[in-house]
């Protein structure tokens, strides 16, 4: 069982390969955001040989493609998170646990509005991340 990323690969006009199938199952794991090499290193437990390149390639294609989503974070490395939610919408990453969580709320109308009016330019697209604390960590504290 694939957990439908082979309809969701042919949805996307990616190939299905057994790679892509890993990176997917291995990212659907998890709640939290992974580096490109967490990925690897469980991926390759899965299929065997795949390279790290391999899989640096396959997270930004499905970047790109939209299930993942690329997380900022302080150390200025890359991180990855496998998100099912295909409506536009935004993510909280706690950075304690590492945990994200779906946000609907879209400021982009606000947004829109003030970028042709004040600045007198046509928005394109955006990526909004907000950090915090989780409601587990935030009690931990």
């Amino acid at each position: 069982m694939d957990g439908g990323f082979t309809g969701l690969l042919r949805r996307l006009g990616l190939k299905v390969t057994s790679r892509r199938l890993a990176v997917l199952q291995v990212m659907s794991e998890e709640g939290t955001f992974l580096s490109a090499e967490q990925v690897w290193k469980r991926a390759r437990a899965r299929v065997g040989n795949v390279g790290l390149p391999t899989v640096y390639r396959i997270l930004e294609e499905l970047t790109q493609a939209g299930p993942v989503t690329r997380v900022v974070h302080e150390d200025r490395q890359s991180y990855y998170f496998f998100c099912r939610n295909e409506r536009h919408h935004h993510h909280f990453v706690c950075i304690s646990c590492k945990r994200v969580e779906d946000i609907d709320l879209c400021l982009s109308d606000g947004l829109r509005q003030e970028i042709s009016e004040r600045i007198k330019g046509t928005l394109l697209s955006h990526i909004i991340q907000l950090e915090g604390l989780c409601r587990r960590c935030t009690k931990a504290e």
